[in-house]
């Protein structure tokens, strides 16, 4: 039996059973099983189909990677051919793009690349077509544009997030607020800050049995679900931003595309008449969260045509440093900062401080 007939075998019985307090413990464990039996998709060679293929693997360039993942033919290579110049082969039928096709776009200082992912089909995270190709990349990838069709309806976009779910990429969400650690004896031990209406005592031990742990200290920070207990004791989920770019918005009325903004974190564009570009580029810097900073030499004034792009996880003055050259680091003395960063201008900083987008730093160097 492949994994695939496993894993349907497992949501068939989950479907057949009723939720109550005498079947938690036994939903608890068939979730943990499923979640170990995706995990399994996950690794290729083990069930479904799907190579390896080619170009796939896309070197890493700039600061941020934006993937746009959708299904043939929503126009993700016409959308990518105009923010960025590169050519990908663009076609009025389904399945044009075979491989992933990379481009870089400038905006606001910094070079972000852009991946134009082939089209997934429906049944991608059980190893069907390219699908499972396509979606390890969008893994890497710092902000996904899911490109729909806005004259396809929104079950599309349901689709696409379910495949990705089931690849272990959350979309739009922050880790789950559970801290959980494993130890040698003392069994289970749980607590909570806050009240746990989704998830019993119960639940939580056939999913950690599931996983042959016995011994581990559970602390719930927030209102959980089963799921996301799953997420924390799997530990490759990752979580990424993503904006549902709508397509051909030249083929609707106003009074639909004033519906269609009322879908949270989307954006309506014409990617063949280039609509609405200037709201997409603003959004995705805003999802991407980067910090601009400035460099000014002594007695000079600060070179505000070329910032240096940090995320907004390394955005040190040590990050800052090894941005431009590793070696600065070694000769490193002090730096003075203008910006929101500090209270007052210029204030003198260690290495350690964090900046923020649109600072001005002076490095000093030990004579």
């Amino acid at each position: 039996m492949s994994v695939v007939d496993k894993i349907k075998e497992v949501e068939n019985e989950m479907a057949k059973t009723q939720k109550n307090k005498a079947t938690s413990y036994h939903l608890g464990q068939l979730k943990a099983k499923l979640a170990k039996l995706k995990r399994d998709l996950l690794i290729p060679g083990s069930g479904g189909g799907g190579g390896g293929g080619v170009g796939f693997d896309v070197a890493k360039t700039g600061v941020a990677r934006v993937g746009f993942v959708g299904f043939p033919s929503v126009g993700k290579s016409t959308l990518m051919s105009k923010l960025t110049g590169t050519h990908s082969e663009v076609g009025a039928y389904e399945f044009t793009t075979l491989t992933t096709v990379p481009g870089v776009v400038q905006y606001k200082g910094a070079k972000i690349q852009i991946l134009d992912l082939p089209g997934i089909i429906e049944g991608a995270k059980d190893g069907k077509g390219r699908g499972r190709q396509v979606i390890a990349v969008a893994r890497t990838c710092s902000l996904i544009f899911i490109v729909l069709d806005v004259m396809k309806p929104m079950t599309d976009k349901h689709l696409i997030e379910r495949e990705l779910e089931g690849f272990g990429i959350r979309l739009n969400k922050k880790p789950p607020a559970i801290i959980f650690k494993k130890k040698e004896k003392g069994g289970i031990n749980m607590t909570n800050t806050v009240p746990l209406t989704h998830i019993t005592q119960d639940e939580v031990k056939a999913v950690l049995s599931e996983y042959r742990i016995h011994n581990a200290d559970i602390s719930f920070k927030e209102d959980s679900t089963l799921d996301d207990l799953i997420d924390v004791v799997e530990g490759n989920r990752i979580y990424i931003p993503c904006i549902y770019v709508l397509n051909k918005i030249d083929q609707i009325s106003i009074e639909e595309l004033d519906l269609i903004y009322k879908i949270p974190n989307a954006v309506p564009i014409c990617a063949h008449h280039e609509w609405n570009f200037d709201e997409l580029l603003g959004t995705m810097w805003k999802k991407l969260d980067l910090v601009r900073v400035y460099t000014k030499p002594k007695g000079r004034l600060p070179d505000y045509d070329a910032p240096v792009v940090l995320t907004n996880e390394k955005n040190t003055v040590e990050d800052f440093c090894n941005q431009i050259h590793k070696a600065i680091l070694d000769q490193f003395k002090c730096a003075y900062v203008w910006g929101s960063s500090v209270k007052h201008n210029p204030q003198k900083v260690g290495k350690e401080h964090v900046l923020k987008d649109e600072d001005v730093v002076q490095i000093v160097k030990k004579i």
